[in-house]
């Protein structure tokens, strides 16, 4: 795939805001219902209140509004993720502190499920969307891969190394590599009982992230 394709700069900056707005919001729509495969211009057209014609004046095809729809989607979430961790981390003073803000963080960062989510309205539409994804990578081209992380998951979890590595340097927690230690911090607390996507009870989720915690804590304490 063309690099125009990978960060789309045809549309976004010459579209009314409003356009943006409905076009991306139609995108997320049929994009998260249909598949990539399966979504049509005239359907995502027709979600978004535009003409087909609008659509490929800015898009110079599905694989360009596909690149620029879960970028924008992305972008969404993770700035709801990083708003969480500034309320429920940027403010802990001691290393006691810790333990209990990163209990806070992870209730509300996660949903029954271990699955990363902010009670977005549009949640389900965007782990769909990641699920095309993951479904299109080789099809969509390493470049679109890296634009989406750079503009979510990436940029959430940055916040997050910033975070600890923070930590580190007062003294709090003994981490030598701030990222790895992102990664171990989200796998601990996301881990869940069962079935992939298994759901669970708030009372045994609200468990497994106090363990989840807990053992991250232990296992960096100085």
């Amino acid at each position: 795939m063309s690099h125009e394709a990978a960060a789309p700069e045809q549309s976004p900056s010459r579209l009314r805001p409003e356009k943006q707005a409905a076009i991306m919001a139609g995108g997320r729509e049929v994009f998260a219902r249909d598949g990539y495969a399966r979504a049509s211009i005239d359907a995502i057209a027709t979600a978004s209140g535009v003409s087909t014609r609008t659509i490929y004046k800015h898009f110079a095809d599905k694989s360009a509004l596909f690149a620029a729809v879960i970028v924008n989607s992305a972008a969404q979430v993770a700035e709801a993720e990083t708003a969480l961790v500034e309320r429920h981390l940027s403010a802990v003073m001691t290393a006691e502190g810790i333990e209990p803000a990163l209990r806070a963080f992870a209730t509300d960062w996660l949903n029954d499920a271990g699955e990363r989510l902010v009670g977005m309205p549009n949640s389900a539409v965007h782990r769909a969307l990641v699920a095309q994804v993951q479904a299109e990578a080789a099809h969509l081209g390493s470049d679109v891969i890296a634009t989406w992380w750079q503009a979510g998951p990436g940029l959430v979890l940055d916040e997050l190394a910033g975070i600890f590595a923070g930590w580190a340097e007062r003294g709090f927690l003994n981490i030598a590599d701030a990222d790895r230690a992102v990664v171990h911090f989200s796998r601990l607390v996301s881990a869940t009982p069962g079935a992939p996507a298994s759901t669970i009870t708030p009372q045994e989720r609200a468990g497994w992230v106090a363990d989840g915690v807990a053992l991250f804590v232990r296992g960096y304490r100085p």
